[in-house]
């Protein structure tokens, strides 16, 4: 390892600050990819809409959540793309992989959302 400042491990209230500005970096980087731009936009849709269905709290909430886990996995997907992009512009399958698996990621936590958000209208709209 090297003994440059910047490895050096931070404690304290100085890890809680830096933890907190590589993760307003990391959103910052997020909010430049358009599919969490789209995913952003989409849920204050979202929201609004279960709020002029009389969805209840919990409902948002578990929406909330699920968006987050969303926007989680967007950013590991990101990451993956960029680190696999870092280590070789040159095609390999294990890129293709890689990337692929990540995008699936997304896939399915967005599957996660389509089926709540569905179920959650069905059932306002359906009631009497």
């Amino acid at each position: 390892m090297t003994d440059s400042p910047y490895f050096k491990k931070k404690t304290g209230l100085r890890h809680l600050f830096a933890a907190a500005t590589y993760s307003v970096k990391g959103a910052k980087r997020l909010v430049q990819e358009s599919a969490a731009r789209h995913e952003i936009v989409a849920f204050i849709l979202i929201t609004a809409l279960f709020s002029f269905v009389g969805a209840t709290i919990l409902h948002q909430l578990v929406l909330t959540s699920l968006f987050l886990l969303l926007l989680a996995v967007e950013a590991l997907n990101t990451a993956v793309e960029e680190v696999v992009d870092h280590i070789s512009r040159d095609y390999s399958v294990a890129a293709r992989n890689a990337k692929d698996l990540g995008s699936f990621a997304v896939f399915c936590v967005l599957g996660i959302n389509a089926v709540f958000i569905v179920y959650v209208l069905i059932d306002l709209l359906t009631q009497v």
